[in-house]
């Protein structure tokens, strides 16, 4: 084994003792909070995460803010399992996830515990449940993350958004939806050990396809000091969108431009290539965002 890789080894070590050291007292403390306080849930897992990234060794650059004093559906690209503390540690946030990860241990407790919406995408009268509930979070004044995607990619695109994942909160059929605002956060993980990260490498941190956790996350660790640079978007009342179609479209859209935008002072070979949406794609046309427009 070579220097670098014990080095490597020994920080991955260390990181995930000192997780643990953390993360296992404070288990029960969120658990009393969802008893006692509904507030200080929200904000102690935001505390929590920002722990979390200073431990993980990953420096946040943001570039704007999630809206406060109103419901916010925040849309987001997914790369990998790094996402959840650093967006957590962005705002107090709760995700909508997948049923599959409330399965998996540990971070099913984890993901509870930051009262994660899950949705199982095989049964509709599943989805309608999940839907009733981010419904009910908006209502009260949360901040939920959409990974619109559907799923993680390796870093290097934008995938196609799903309209089906938007109903819950598009549109007229969502009350009191004149109070909710949308926002896009777009995620780039740009340096190692402040190196920039090129295209070849970008993959090493997404998490996406049939990859294992375990394996993944001790690479991870091992690599050293990550920084991720966060775009936010102004906020745009949810009633301005004409459906879920339109908010998917829209946010898309303006992903798209704001992870180019964080690559944009790299050579062109670097820049992310993007795929054109579902409506697009049947419209054989995307229309160009001008700079003087707002993100939808």
């Amino acid at each position: 084994m070579t220097l670098m890789a014990t080095t490597g080894s020994l920080r991955a070590s260390a990181v995930l003792t000192a997780f643990f050291g953390l993360t296992l007292p404070l288990m029960p403390v969120q658990a009393l909070l969802l008893r006692v306080s509904d507030k200080a849930a929200r904000r102690f897992p935001h505390w929590y995460h920002r722990q979390v990234c200073r431990l993980l060794g990953v420096r946040l650059s943001i570039e704007g803010t999630v809206a406060k004093g109103a419901p916010v559906l925040l849309i987001c690209n997914h790369t990998s399992w790094l996402d959840i503390p650093v967006l957590s540690a962005l705002a107090p946030v709760s995700f909508v996830a997948k049923l599959e990860v409330g399965g998996w241990p540990f971070v099913s407790a984890l993901a509870r515990l930051q009262r994660s919406v899950f949705v199982d995408r095989t049964r509709r009268l599943a989805a309608g449940d999940a839907a009733n509930e981010i419904t009910k979070r908006l209502r009260q004044g949360d901040t939920i993350v959409l990974f619109a995607e559907g799923t993680s990619s390796d870093g290097n695109r934008v995938l196609p958004f799903k309209t089906s994942l938007f109903g819950a909160v598009a549109g007229a059929t969502m009350p009191a939806a004149d109070q909710v605002v949308v926002q896009t956060a777009a995620v780039v993980y740009t340096h190692i050990h402040g190196v920039p990260v090129t295209r070849a490498e970008r993959p090493r941190l997404g998490w996406y396809g049939d990859m294992e956790m375990t394996s993944h996350a001790w690479g991870v660790l091992k690599s050293g000091s990550i920084t991720v640079t966060i775009k936010v978007s102004p906020p745009v009342p949810l009633a301005e969108f004409k459906d879920r179609k339109d908010l998917a479209l829209k946010s898309e859209r303006a992903v798209r431009r704001d992870v180019l935008a964080i690559l944009r002072g790299r050579s062109d070979s670097d820049l992310v290539p993007v795929e054109p949406s579902e409506e697009a794609r049947r419209a054989k046309l995307m229309v160009p965002v001008r700079k003087s427009e707002k993100w939808t």
